[in-house]
């Protein structure tokens, strides 16, 4: 059974990550109504990607310094000014502001909520937590598309984003009830130069750069195949509506289910050849995508889910396993180079798409899983277990 700090990390993940994907499901809708072109909607995704890109290092930097709980609790709280502001953009740059305004926020959750498991949840009680909050951070993607969707369906855009306002109130107040405040947190000693060394010591490992690229990466693919399926649903000949759309990224559960195979699996045969069967996934779901049939397109992004979301757990399990000190820094680093990449995925698509269509979206996205499985096992050598 999980405790309370399982439970109130979770609950954190999924509000966190109920934010950042909102608009993928509604993307065609707000083209629409703001007059715009697609590749210019692919900005309410990619904004708060760079925003978190940029905050995530100086996240952790702070929250070694101030501590846990209360910053994780404030920036549940503070992300909902920007959500209903979205709500009411009256134009797509002011929307675009206000989302980037949330990137701003988001990682004082998802950054010092890792730093918080690893000081407080130590053996099997940290497992449990690390496990329930990655579950968290799926569910919570899900989440916040399906709500998004389904509210545009029966109120328009404007709604489906107070809808995702709503329910990011109650999570962030769920939070600051049930997550018990830190009891083994030491405040990091030490000025600007301090922080300044640990970065640079980071940035000459290798093996940490190479995780980051992979979860450059996986981010990439991910964010890619999730803005630009859109438009290639609600086209013909599947002419998907904003609710049914919303319910398409239910198939992201299946990553609920893959990630917590993936330890056991990791364990018995191996980090690298892990990943290579998660890359294989992740390639054969893209590819199951091009069939021109709904419910073939929708098998194709489960099992591409499937593949990324272990890839995801395979990277943050190496950075646990091969980084020994300022883990939480390395963590903001690694964070940075993901988001950066999911940034990029939501824009460099938009070339492919606008030329070739959805086949070149999936050419893109397949070249960059060669790229991810050629990384790992160039750079994934490390003797230790998971």
């Amino acid at each position: 059974m999980l405790d309370r700090r399982s439970i109130g990390v979770a609950v954190a993940g999924a509000t966190n990550f109920l934010n950042l994907y909102t608009p993928q499901a509604i993307l065609p809708d707000i083209a629409r109504d703001f007059g715009v072109s697609v590749g210019q909607t692919g900005w309410t995704i990619t904004a708060p990607l760079l925003a978190v890109a940029c905050v995530a290092p100086f996240a952790g930097t702070i929250s070694d310094r101030l501590g846990r709980k209360t910053l994780i609790v404030t920036a549940a709280f503070a992300v909902i000014v920007p959500t209903l502001l979205v709500a009411a953009a009256p134009g797509l740059q002011a929307m675009v502001a206000w989302r980037f305004l949330q990137g701003l926020l988001l990682p004082f959750i998802f950054t010092v909520c890792i730093a918080y498991i690893g000081d407080e949840c130590q053996g099997a009680a940290g497992v449990r937590a690390a496990g329930a909050y990655s579950v968290g951070t799926i569910f919570g993607g899900y989440a916040g598309r399906m709500i998004c969707g389904l509210g545009t369906e029966f109120g328009g855009w404007r709604v489906g984003f107070l809808a995702v306002a709503l329910v990011s109130l109650l999570g962030a107040a769920f939070v600051a009830l049930v997550l018990p405040r830190e009891r083994r947190f030491v405040p990091l000693e030490g000025g600007l130069r301090s922080a300044l060394a640990t970065y640079l010591s980071h940035l000459r490992t290798v093996r940490l750069l190479a995780t980051c690229l992979i979860g450059m990466g996986m981010l990439f693919t991910n964010v890619g195949a999730y803005t630009y399926v859109n438009f290639y649903l609600a086209a013909p000949p599947f002419n998907l509506s904003p609710g049914v759309l919303g319910l398409v990224f239910t198939v992201y559960l299946v990553g609920m289910v893959t990630t917590s195979l993936s330890t056991r699996l990791t364990i018995r045969i191996g980090r690298r050849a892990t990943l290579l069967l998660a890359v294989a996934l992740d390639a054969l779901g893209l590819v199951l995508t091009l069939v021109p049939h709904v419910g073939a397109v929708i098998a194709g992004l489960a099992l591409m889910s499937g593949g990324l979301f272990v890839v995801q757990a395979l990277s943050l399990g190496f950075i646990a396993a091969t980084i020994r000190k300022a883990k939480s820094t390395a963590v903001g680093l690694y964070v940075t180079c993901y988001y950066v990449g999911g940034a990029l995925g939501g824009v460099i698509p938009g070339g492919a798409w606008h030329h070739v269509g959805w086949p070149g979206v999936i050419a893109v996205l397949l070249a960059m899983a060669a790229a991810i499985a050629t990384t790992g096992l160039l750079f994934w050598r490390d003797p230790q277990g998971y």
